[in-house]
This record gives structure tokens, sequence and C-alpha cells, in this order.
């Protein structure tokens, strides 16, 4: 027989024994001649042995989790035995002497039990402020008069069943971020450590009876649910979720909940989990009264210290993605057989928790042909989601052999690819990781006049490196409401720190323009704005490039931040005539085009773009090839746009 099998059965013997002594005692209450106390003091005594056994029943353990005293438990055990015994109804209407009484009460109680005081009706005490009991009150009807009644879950947890109360069940969710993943990858020794550590904390925290709020610091979510997620499967605790909106609006209501939850985690092994990252002033508040009501263990995601003050005793903890290193070891070992030489790549280029990087191996193993081509593209897929919503996704089409430039710029933008590319070699292989702080990630300039390839430079780096390119449009970034500005590039560069993605700013000049001399609080705003953006820039591990027709409009400060600059200069007659050879795609049909003498007109390639397209469009309304005459008429076109003379 089980120890389980041994507790169930000495539970039910001491029920056994309670229901009778509870009975003996409303006979007496009802006729003290029909029952001696002698026989009463033996039936007690029997139920005392088995409550102080070495297999404690589920009613002393209740008493002792939620502080009952003797008198509570007693009156506790008569509104449960009217669940376990039909006969109790019938004995506490003949104790009351009123046939219409059949049911527990508090006169009741104070009449039947011994060494019971008034104050076992108020509300601050275990059986009202833990919900114990439900009191039928009507409104013409005093409270000590009203039928008494044992919560359902109460009753089954002094039978034996234990389960989270109904009640809860729709507001707080399971929480296993392994859940449909088909290997669950071991955490990164940083993660590994901070698990350890918290499960250390709360097994402290345990011994006095008293738990901080654990707030989990950083941006990664995913990351926190992992490492809670760990530290209660090392405690044996369910970890459950409980979504902010869910939480009710009224005051009375939020109390109610944080008691009840509180409840169950005395009498169930819990934890619950709390994204706090994005809380408005009204949900704030509501979290706060949550959180003054409860004391539980309670794992709180939150993004920075100082963004929430709850004024309440906590513990924070920083939880970061795993290191590069420890992101290559996930990679080798997600990938087992396939790893290859593809996990140094991977680790490199993507900055991915290990939760991420489990649901891309298993994405990648279910496909018929693994390939590193597919793996790669799945990073990306996985990486865009958050962006996608954020800036504009540019469809990258333009290669190293669409892009004219001297010498000099095409040598800039190859060692820009190759650094993006090279990164782990130099900061993880070499130790430069260990002596920098930031500016690890590769920030560039491109400054030239409109149409000179800035954009088209853009694109060819994105396809060279197999990443996805984002230009950040600046009316969804920008704002007039004081700290939105902040707030929408914060979304921005944490959601490009996954490191699929190239940010471009275009016109950056509008968003990292010059620090002004503060004469108003405009001023001083826009300032903070700046400095905002200087520090993300540099703090930021991926590509960004940002590009201006204005190069000295710039802050001083952005400049030093640059790793390179790359000056795109208006083309001359060569690199016009090379540009204008491959303006027309070969399937273009064209008829004596003299492109050296077109290279001599003073156009850009953004222009000599526009020029060709809409030659190739007249050609069509003709239904003829495209000729001279036909480009002459779009480059006369085009100078007028341009409010230019045509010459």
């Amino acid at each position: 027989m089980t120890s389980l099998q041994d507790w169930q059965n000495n539970n039910s013997q001491y029920l056994n024994a309670a229901i009778q002594w509870l009975r003996l005692r409303l006979k007496h209450l009802a006729n003290p001649e029909a029952i001696s106390p002698e026989a009463i003091a033996q039936a007690e005594k029997q139920m005392n042995a088995i409550a102080h056994s070495q297999l404690p029943p589920a009613l002393i353990l209740l008493s002792q989790e939620l502080g009952l005293s003797e008198a509570e438990r007693s009156l506790l055990l008569l509104c449960a035995a009217m669940e376990f015994a039909t006969d109790i109804a019938q004995l506490c209407a003949d104790a009351q002497r009123n046939p219409n009484k059949p049911y527990p009460t508090f006169a009741l109680a104070l009449g039947c039990f011994d060494n019971i005081t008034w104050d076992i009706v108020l509300p601050r005490n275990p059986l009202r402020h833990w919900q114990l009991l439900e009191i039928a009150q009507t409104n013409a009807q005093p409270l000590t008069t009203s039928p008494l009644r044992a919560e359902e879950k109460i009753v089954n947890y002094i039978k034996g069943v234990n389960y989270l109360d109904d009640r809860l069940v729709n507001l707080m969710l399971p929480l296993n971020p392994w859940s449909g993943q088909s290997q669950r990858l071991p955490l990164p020794p940083s993660q590994q450590q901070n698990a350890d550590d918290l499960a250390q904390h709360i097994q402290r925290s345990h011994k006095n009876q008293y738990y901080p709020i654990f707030q989990l610091s950083g941006i990664d979510s995913p990351s926190k649910k992992a490492i809670a997620w760990e530290t209660c499967q090392k405690l044996n605790l369910q970890l459950y979720h409980l979504p902010l909106f869910l939480l009710p609006n009224s005051s009375s209501e939020i109390t109610h909940l944080a008691r009840l939850w509180q409840r169950e985690s005395r009498l169930l092994p819990l934890a619950l989990y709390i994204d706090a990252q994005d809380l408005d002033e009204k949900a704030s508040n509501t979290l706060r009264q949550f959180l003054t009501h409860n004391q539980s263990i309670i794992f709180l995601d939150i993004r920075e210290v100082s963004s929430h003050s709850f004024e309440l005793p906590t513990l924070t903890f920083d939880i970061a993605k795993p290191t590069p290193p420890e992101q290559q070891q996930t990679w080798e070992t997600a990938l087992q057989d396939h790893a290859n030489n593809q996990a140094p790549r991977l680790a490199n280029q993507f900055n991915l928790n290990t939760l991420a990087i489990a649901q891309i191996a298993q994405t990648a193993h279910q496909e018929d042909n693994f390939s590193t081509a597919q793996l790669w593209h799945h990073c990306l897929l996985s990486t865009r989601p958050r962006l996608d919503t954020l800036a504009q996704r540019l469809d990258t089409k333009a290669t190293w052999d669409n892009i004219i430039l001297p010498e000099a710029q095409l040598d800039l933008l190859h060692q820009i690819a190759d650094q993006v590319r090279h990164r782990s070699i130099v900061y993880d292989q070499w130790g430069f990781r260990d002596r920098l702080n930031r500016g690890m990630g590769v920030s560039v300039m491109f400054a030239g006049d409109s149409g000179t390839g800035k954009t088209m430079a853009a694109e060819v780096l994105a396809n060279d490196l197999r990443l996805n390119l984002y230009r950040i449009d600046l009316s969804s970034v920008v704002s007039k409401y004081i700290g939105e500005t902040e707030k929408n590039l914060r979304k921005l560069f944490d959601a490009a720190e996954d490191g699929g993605a190239i940010l471009f700013f275009d016109e950056a000049d509008a968003l990292f323009g010059k620090r002004s001399e503060v004469k108003d609080s405009h001023d001083r705003y826009a300032n903070i704005e700046t400095n905002y953006l200087l520090q993300r820039i540099e703090a930021y591990q991926g590509l960004a490039i940002l590009a201006t027709n204005l190069k000295n409009s710039l802050d001083s400060a952005f400049m030093r931040r640059l790793r390179f600059i790359v000056n795109f200069a208006f083309p001359g007659v060569p690199e016009r005539k090379v540009i204008w050879e491959k303006a027309f795609p070969p399937n273009t049909p064209t008829d004596g085009l003299d492109f050296q003498k077109l290279a001599k007109h003073n156009l850009t390639g953004g222009s000599i773009t526009n020029i060709a397209i809409n030659a190739a469009f007249l050609a069509a309304q003709n239904n003829t090839p495209v000729t001279m005459d036909l480009v002459i008429a779009a480059t006369k076109a085009e100078f007028r746009k341009m409010d230019k003379l045509f010459v």
C-alpha cells in the first residue's frame, strides 16, 4: 500500500471520528441529559489521536496553512459535515430547537463548541478572510442566524481531493513555455544560474513565510518564462500565468481574487507569472492592488527596474538573452547531426533565445529537404513579426552587379558586409566582447544627394547578407506627445535586436538632428529624444544605416558613433554611362540607344531609372521598341519635374 493510500485511509478515519464527535456535540446541545460529557470527551480523544498521527488529515493541514483556531476548525468541520453525513442537518435543527433551521449558523457554533468567541464571525479572521464559508444572509436576517455553508473546494479538500478553485481556472492559465515543442533544450548556463538563484531565494522566503515580488527585468519575455518555469520545476511548483486584461475592475473583486489566489497557493504548490511590461496607468493601479492583497510566489515580468514602483518588497533579477557562445551551443544541441558549420553563422547573425532556437530547429527538422538556406529562412521569419508592425520591409532586389559606384565607396560597402559577417570571430573568439559594453553593432551613414544610390546600396547589403531590410517610417515614430517618440523607438530597436534585420533610417537628419540650445520645454524634450537615440544607436547590436541628404545637419555625437561613412557623390559621365547601360532589362526591346550621349545629361541614378521606366511605358503605348526619341522625351519630362533646364 502506498503512502498516499495510507494518508487517504487515515484521513477517512479522522473524518469518521470527527463526525461522530460532532453528532455527540449536537445531541448534547439539543438534550444535555441524552449524551454525557464523558462520551463527548472520549470521542474527542479518539479524534485527536488520529489528528496528531504521522499522517495529519486534510482538515489539520488546512488549519495549519490558513491559521485556523480550534474553534474555527470545529465550525468549518460542522459546515463540511453537512456534505458528508445526511443526519447532520436534522441534528442542527434539533440543536437550534427549530425545524426550519436544518443548517449550521454562527449562533449554533457559539452554543455547541467550547472556547469559542464572538470574533469568529469577523471578516478579518480566517474563516471569512480566506473565503472558507458562504453566508446566505438576507437583508432582514442577522449574521449570527444566517445559514452557513462550506465552500465546495474546501469540502473536497477536507475529503482529500485537492485542485485549483474553479473560479480561477478561467483566469489563471497554466504556463509551460515548452508546450508544443518536440524537445526541451537545457537552459544556457547564464540563465540556469538565474533559475538556481531564484530557487534559493524562494526557499529562503518559504522558511520565513514571507515572499517578496520576484521582478524579472529585461526585454526578453520568453527567456523569463523559461527561467520561471525551470525554477518551478526545481521546486515542484505549478506555474500559472495571469493575463492583466482578465483582472476585474472593481476594488472588491480584485481583493476577492487576490485572497482566493493566495489561499490556493497555500493549499497547492503554485506560482504566478504576470507580464507587466506594457502597463498603462489604469492597469498599473489595478495590478498594484492585486499585489498588495497577495502574499504568494509571484514572478513579475518588467522591462526596467524603475518602470514600475509598487511600493512593495521586491527582489529583482536581470534576465538577458543567452550570450553568443551559449546560443551557438544551443544551436548545436537543437540541430544535432545537422549542425555542421551552421551553428556559428546562426549565432553570429541572430540574437535568439532558447525557445526560439528550439522552435526553428523543430520546424526545419519537419521539412523533407533539410538545408542551410531553409534554416536561415526560418530564422528570418521568426524575427519579422514584431518589426512588420513598426517599420516598412523593403523587397530587396539590387545586387552588387546593379550598383555603380567609385571603387572607394564599393570597398567601404564590402567592408561593412564583412564586419557584419565576421562579428563572432572578433568579438567572441578574439575577446573584444569582454572589453566592450556597447558599440558592437555596425552603424554607418550613407550621405549624398537624392537618387545617388543610398537606398540601392542598403538593398545590396541586405541581399548579400541575406537579411531583411526595414525602412523606418518617421511618421510612425516621431510623436508630438512627450515620451511617445522614445517609446516608439524603444519598441523598434527591441524588435530589431533579434538580428534578422537591417534598419534603414531614410532622411535621418530629420530624426538624428543636432541638439539645440534649451530655450523652452520643447527644446528640452527634443534634446531628450536625441540623447535617447544616441544611446540606442550605440547599444544596437545589428546593422543600422542612416541615410541623409544633409550630412552636416546631423548631431556630431552621432558622427563619433558611426563605424563607416559612405559618401555617395553625384555620378560622373563614366558612371552615368554604365547606369544607362544597365537601366533597361534584357527583355526590354530597344533600338538605337546612344548611351554615351545620354550620359552627358547631368542626372543621378534615381532619375535615370525614372526616365528608363517612363520611356518603356511610352514604347509600350506606341507598340514600338524603346528608341532614342522616346528616351529624350522622358528625359525632358524628368528635367521639367525637377525644375531644371534641359540642354
